[in-house]
């Protein structure tokens, strides 16, 4: 069935407040002298949505926005970047955040958790279309995403999720856990990644589970196969790693869209992941498509495809 639509984006749509401090932990103390304060619009769904456009895919965004400043600095990064954006109003105001960054990169993330409410929805019939007119949909892990899992299910349409920092026990996680076809998310809390793997993997959908262990690479499940990842010399020097994760998440679905193999995949996830730990948080500079093959070559030990030789937006691979 002809698609409009190569990556649909669900929720993640928000702003953040970044702060560069001295260091974390942050001691305590009254006050602290920092030297710079910013807000810019730029979430985990807006990152994915920047992403995957940046690499040629097409690409919607659908989430719940307030009628606020915050709201309008999220529809003007979609409106300058020409990311499609669905906003469906969201009384108690736009999603916010404040990121702590850390001189060598570590961030700590403060969320506001008055910004949604239970009763919150994505309009089934909107998500249906949508999903419609879409080969995959990536759902992000913020409220009402999870209330829109079945209309994209009876869809049929591809679904990826990020677990980001999951203990591999919290139940909200475990809706996105079990309908998503790829899986991604963080070794940070995982005492034993493996395991957590693989019970994703037994419990739910999932053909395909990584996880993102920062400077030690990737884990990869596949056809029932852990594969490590190395991980890939950023570029330039790290400045932070806010965002690395959607970026890689976005790396890898470029490839999965153009028919690649898991591990070719993982590979182009990770220099997406490596590129965006050189981007300063108060930016939302994401890796274009000939950088994105480019450094990918390089790694793997081949030319970078042509112009001919490089799947189009909206084309696969035989």
């Amino acid at each position: 069935m002809p698609t409009d639509i190569d990556v649909l984006v669900l929720g993640g749509a928000g702003v953040d407040t970044i702060v560069y401090v001295p260091e974390l932990p942050l001691p305590f103390a009254d006050s602290h002298m920092v030297p710079s304060i910013d807000m810019r619009a730029g979430q985990t769904g807006d990152f994915v949505a920047m992403g995957v456009h940046a690499l040629g895919l097409r690409t919607h965004h659908i989430d719940v926005i307030g009628d606020d400043h915050p709201g309008e600095l999220v529809r003007a990064l979609h409106r300058d970047r020409g990311i499609p954006l669905t906003e469906v109003p969201l009384a108690a105001g736009t999603k916010r955040a404040v990121n702590l960054v850390a001189p060598d990169g570590r961030r700590l993330s403060l969320y506001d958790n008055t910004r949604s409410h239970e009763t919150d929805r994505l309009p089934p019939a909107t998500v249906a279309a949508l999903a419609g007119s879409s080969r995959h949909a990536h759902v992000s892990l913020t409220q009402p995403c999870a209330h829109a899992l079945p209309a994209l299910r009876a869809a049929g349409v591809s679904i990826s999720t990020d677990l980001h920092d999951w203990d591999g026990a919290e139940p909200y996680h475990e809706a996105f856990a079990h309908q998503a076809d790829v899986v991604f998310l963080s070794t940070a809390k995982l005492s034993d990644p493996e395991r957590t793997m693989r019970r994703i993997a037994a419990r739910g959908r999932a053909e395909v589970v990584v996880a993102t262990a920062g400077s030690a690479g990737a884990y990869l499940l596949a056809d029932g196969h852990l594969t490590h990842v190395p991980a890939v010399a950023p570029p330039a020097p790290v400045v932070d790693s806010n965002g690395a994760g959607d970026a890689f998440a976005s790396g890898y679905l470029f490839g999965l869209l153009a028919g690649e193999p898991p591990r070719r995949c993982a590979l182009y996830g990770s220099v997406a992941g490596a590129h965006a730990c050189t981007v300063p948080a108060t930016r939302t500079d994401v890796i274009r498509r000939d950088q994105l093959l480019a450094r990918a070559a390089a790694v793997a030990g081949r030319p970078a495809p042509g112009p001919l030789d490089a799947p189009a937006a909206g084309e696969g691979r035989a």
